[in-house]
Formats: C-alpha cells, sequence, structure tokens
C-alpha cells in the first residue's frame, strides 16, 4: 500500500502566475524580499545619513537630494520595507514560541502586519519626508 503512494504520478503545476498563495506566503515571501532590499540599499542609507550630519553645506545638499520625489518614492519604499520586516519579525518570534500557529491565527496576524505596517509607513513617512 505504502509503495503504491510513492509511485503515484501527483499533477504539477510549474505556472507560476497561475499558483495562489495564501496571505501568510505573500507575507513571508514579501519579509525576504523586505530584508534582501535593507540589506542591498544600505550603502546608500548610510551614504544619506553621513551626508546629513558631516556639516550644514552637506545638510543642505542632503535636503535636496531627499527633496526629489523620486528619492521620497525610495526613501517611502524603504520605510515600507523595513516597517514590515520589523512587524513580520516579530509575528515570526511569536511563531517560534508556538504562539498562533493554527490556521485562523496565521491569516488573522499575517493581515494584522500588513495593516500595522502600512499604518506605521504612513505615520512615519508624513513625519519624516514631508
Amino acid at each position: 500500500m505504502a509503495e503504491m503512494a510513492i509511485k503515484k504520478k501527483r499533477p504539477k503545476n510549474l505556472d507560476l502566475p497561475t499558483i495562489r498563495l495564501p496571505l501568510p506566503g505573500i507575507l513571508s515571501i514579501l519579509h525576504r524580499v523586505s530584508g534582501a532590499a535593507l540589506f542591498l540599499l544600505l550603502p546608500f542609507l548610510l551614504w544619506l545619513f553621513q551626508n546629513s550630519l558631516t556639516s550644514p553645506e552637506s545638510f543642505a545638499s542632503f535636503r535636496d537630494v531627499v527633496g526629489h520625489p523620486l528619492i521620497k518614492i525610495v526613501l517611502l519604499g524603504l520605510i515600507y520595507f523595513y516597517m514590515h520586516h520589523f512587524c513580520a519579525g516579530i509575528r515570526y518570534l511569536l511563531l517560534d514560541v508556538h504562539k498562533g500557529v493554527d490556521l485562523a491565527s496565521a491569516r488573522l496576524s499575517s493581515k494584522i502586519v500588513f495593516a500595522v505596517s502600512i499604518v506605521l509607513t504612513l505615520i512615519v513617512g508624513v513625519k519624516v519626508l514631508w
């Protein structure tokens, strides 16, 4: 009986656009993407931070750079990535101690992470960028 289950051909769906991930799966992928983006853009953030602290003239140039709408969008995206990565990290810490591992709780905590990270991004983005 066990051999029959092993030899059974299972359908394979490798058409990525048709695969529908549940919300916790999307959260997991976005957590990894946000971590990679934060790591890769860390030199840019450090450059901005260094330029803002060196002298009043460099702070003025920093303000000019950050005043560009494209840079504001990039920084808003970085703020979202940070907030998302932070909130999802707290969720994963709770999952590691076996809190909220059942399906309903996992879906609810995924929704909470998305909502909280968007709200925090709006609050910090408005306060910092405008």
